[in-house]
């Protein structure tokens, strides 16, 4: 990072946890020896999984992509998270990060979560809110541009770069897919963060920082945020 918009990311934020952090949090207060873990949606490398090694029955992954540079110890499958590779009431607990919003058919992905996540289970996703800007500004910009114009903001490789529909990321859609597909939502916050898209323009940076703490002072505002974080559990 630029040591200037690192000196600017610790004055505005300091020792916030992003909302990675938190997601991983939720999975680390949840997870037991005994379960079986699902990462729907879990990159080419399985990050966020390979953390949990050692401390789940199994660790599973499921994406799209071809795996590379993934540890030992993983279960990963190149698929749809539409259409699991898995048997019924198998996963005690399921996650996504950065995910759903490329999810094209949310109802038919809920649904499929819903039959393999086990009685009492979870699944707990981290998706962009569609009000925050960096979201409409995705939501206008045809998708055929995004891969570009997120090697230049992130430096991440146009390979990696996936159309996104924004098709759950309110918290009217949340509650009418998880109705739908018979999960009770039990935790909904809308989060936060650096602007880490404008971290090439130290001027644009600090203006998006300003706009994060305003947003921070009055509830009301909160769906402008970036984030929605939720949790949703499959009755027993």
């Amino acid at each position: 990072m630029n040591p200037k918009i690192d000196r600017l990311r610790q004055m505005y934020f300091g020792s916030d946890v992003h909302p990675y952090g938190i997601l991983e949090q939720e999975i680390e207060a949840r997870l037991r020896p005994t379960d079986t873990l699902l990462d729907a949606g879990c990159g080419r490398a399985a990050p966020v999984p390979a953390k949990y090694l050692g401390r789940a029955h199994r660790l599973i992954g499921v994406d799209l992509v071809d795996f590379a540079g993934a540890p030992q110890g993983l279960e990963l499958y190149k698929g749809d998270i539409s259409r699991l590779p898995l048997p019924d009431a198998s996963v005690d607990l399921a996650y996504s990060r950065s995910v759903m919003e490329h999810v094209a058919d949310p109802l038919a992905a809920f649904t499929e979560l819903r039959r393999v996540i086990k009685p009492g289970g979870y699944y707990v996703f981290l998706t962009p809110s569609f009000y925050g800007y960096g979201s409409l500004i995705a939501y206008l910009v045809p998708n055929r541009l995004h891969p570009k114009i997120v090697r230049f903001a992130e430096g991440r490789a146009e390979e990696d770069v996936f159309p996104t529909h924004y098709r759950t990321n309110t918290r009217g859609r949340v509650a009418q897919f998880a109705a739908a597909t018979g999960f009770v939502v039990t935790k909904f916050r809308y989060l936060g963060q650096y602007p880490a898209y404008l971290s090439f323009s130290p001027a644009l940076f600090r203006l998006a920082s300003d706009y994060e703490l305003l947003l921070r002072r009055f509830e009301s505002l909160a769906p402008l945020r970036g984030w929605i974080f939720a949790i949703l559990q499959k009755q027993a």
